[in-house]
């Protein structure tokens, strides 16, 4: 079986996700340039139960980490 170039090209979608902590709904970008991998901060893998933080709510949990 062969695949298409038209079907190998195209992006996958975005996610729409929903902020675990806050409840803001916010994009994720599957392609791997989601706005996360533009920020300074960097943290573990979220916590069992937890999915994505929104951007405020990842820049409040890296403050938290450091002090």
């Amino acid at each position: 079986m062969t695949i298409s170039k038209e079907f190998a090209l195209q992006e996958p979608p975005a996610r729409r996700l929903t902020c675990s902590r806050c409840g803001t709904e916010f994009g994720c970008d599957l392609s791997g340039n989601c706005w996360c991998a533009e920020e300074t901060a960097r943290l573990p893998m979220p916590v069992k139960g937890e999915d994505c933080l929104c951007r405020d709510c990842l820049r409040k949990a890296a403050a938290e980490a450091v002090s």
